[in-house]
C-alpha cells in the first residue's frame, strides 16, 4: 500500500527529531575535545582564526565581539545573545524540560575577566576622568564637543552665534 504524503512527512518530522538529538550528542563531544585542546596547548583567538590583536577592535560578530557575553546555541544554527525576549526556538526547548545552560556559549568567567580587561578603573576602584567642556551658553548648559550637538547649541547657531562665541574659557 502507497503512502500518503501526511504519513512520509510525519516519519521525516520523526526521523529529523532523532537525527538533532544525535548531532546535539555529537556536537557537544566535539566542543568539548575543542575546549581541551585550546587549553591544553594555551591558544589564542588569534591563532584559531588569524586577525588582529586581542588590543584592537575586530570586525567579526560573535562571542569574542561581544566581550566574552554568554550566548546561546542550539547547535543547529538558532542563537540568541541573551538580550531581550527569550526566542520560539529556546522557549520552546526549556519547555521540552531542557536547561538554558544547556544551550550556553561562552563563558561567564570570559565575562568578568574581559571586563576588567577592558576597564581597569573599575578593577583599581579608580573614578573615571569627567570630560573635558568645550562649549558654554549663557544659561550652564555645556557641550564636550563629543556627540551629537545638543539642542541648545543648534537653537544658538541658527540664531547667529558661532561656534567660537559659545567655546569655554
Amino acid at each position: 500500500m502507497a503512502q500518503t504524503y501526511a504519513q512520509i512527512q510525519k516519519q521525516i518530522a520523526t526521523l529529523q527529531q532523532k537525527a538533532d538529538v544525535i548531532r546535539a550528542k555529537e556536537v557537544g563531544g566535539v566542543i568539548d575535545r575543542i575546549k581541551v585542546a585550546i587549553a591544553h596547548y594555551e591558544l589564542s583567538p588569534e591563532q584559531l582564526f588569524g586577525g588582529r590583536s586581542s588590543t584592537k577592535k575586530t570586525a567579526s560578530r560573535g562571542v569574542a565581539k561581544k566581550g566574552g557575553r554568554i550566548s546561546y546555541s542550539d547547535g543547529n544554527g538558532n542563537t540568541w545573545g541573551g538580550w531581550g525576549k527569550r526566542p520560539t526556538w529556546l522557549r520552546e526547548a526549556l519547555a521540552a524540560g531542557k536547561r538554558l545552560e544547556d544551550f550556553q556559549v561562552g563563558t561567564p568567567v570570559a565575562n568578568n575577566a574581559t571586563k576588567a580587561a577592558k576597564n581597569p578603573s573599575k578593577k583599581t576602584g579608580q573614578k573615571r576622568r569627567p570630560s573635558t567642556v568645550l562649549y558654554r551658553d549663557g544659561a550652564g548648559k555645556s557641550w564636550t564637543g563629543r556627540g551629537p550637538r545638543p539642542r541648545w547649541l543648534k537653537e544658538a547657531i541658527a540664531g547667529g552665534k558661532s561656534l567660537e562665541d559659545l567655546r569655554a574659557s
